[in-house]
């Protein structure tokens, strides 16, 4: 399992910095982590595009270093002119892996305002990736196990996701959670439809509470009662927070690695320690 993880389904997700200051601590970040040798790292976009620049920019960085990137591609809000473009500049690049999501819109819009853009769902973003670059890319998707905080129902939040990869997708990345039942249950109800490519599991490190909290709040993420209940009994105790944070996580993918999850993707925001330690301890 160990050498499976490192050679192909251990990844490693940042955010655009927005500071000369932050590019700098990014890059030491990165060095820590390269040394995981995870099969590539990944890096957002913002809502609408928001960080294009950031994105190629921090991409073309870890490239420059000798390390395989993702660059995230949203496509909410976008036009097709526009992505069209970014898609020619990633492959004027080389690059070969992408991230499709549905994204989110810049402030300012209405919560699920449509007439800026050419495209309502991540499908289609996936199906025009396809049309115009054929299988150049290989395409990651979203899952949501716990079922996305817009969707109407877990059943119609399934079916969406199946389309995704019907549209084209190579594999798929969740969003975290730490009820390891929910995905073993999504990834079986989407094989049962027909989307069977790999289901990477999205790890979220617990190092703050409020900020896991305010996180969990936006996408819909369940904390365990149980879980909540001894982080917030630790108060301002940050020592205790990590390391208790540190045993559940190690454990949940423990547990995901054990029933058969084809990998791991870590949410860093753009820390190392913690992602540095579960993977020692999970002796990968």
């Amino acid at each position: 399992m160990a050498q499976k993880m490192t050679q192909k389904n251990f990844s490693i997700e940042f955010f655009p910095p927005k500071t000369p200051e932050g590019t700098e601590k990014l890059r030491v970040t990165r060095a820590k982590l390269a040394e995981l040798h995870p099969r590539y790292f990944s890096v957002t976009f913002g809502a609408g595009g928001s960080t294009q620049k950031g994105t190629l920019d921090t991409v073309l960085d870890i490239r420059s270093e000798g390390h395989e990137a993702a660059p995230h591609l949203s496509c909410l809000g976008s036009s097709r002119e526009s992505l069209r473009a970014i898609l020619t500049q990633y492959k004027d690049h080389g690059i070969k892996r992408l991230v499709a999501l549905r994204g989110d819109l810049p402030s300012g819009y209405g919560a699920m305002d449509f007439s800026s853009g050419e495209f309502r769902y991540a499908n289609e973003l996936v199906e025009f990736i396809r049309a115009e670059t054929g299988d150049w890319f290989h395409i990651e998707v979203a899952a949501y196990p716990e079922m996305h905080p817009q969707a109407k129902s877990p059943q119609d939040d399934v079916q969406r996701y199946v389309s995704k990869v019907k549209a084209g997708a190579n594999g798929a990345i969740t969003q975290y959670f730490y009820n390891a039942d929910a995905y073993f249950r999504f990834v079986d109800e989407a094989q049962k439809l027909g989307a069977t490519v790999p289901v990477v599991a999205g790890i979220m490190p617990i190092t703050n509470y409020s900020q896991l909290m305010r996180f969990s709040d936006m996408c819909g993420t369940e904390i365990p009662r149980w879980i909540r209940l001894k982080l917030a009994s630790y108060g301002d105790d940050t020592d205790s927070i990590r390391a208790f944070g540190l045993d559940v996580v190690t454990q949940l993918c423990e547990r995901l690695l054990a029933g058969g999850a084809p990998g791991l993707h870590f949410y860093t925001l753009n820390q190392s320690p913690a992602t540095i330690a579960i993977w020692q301890r999970l002796k990968l």
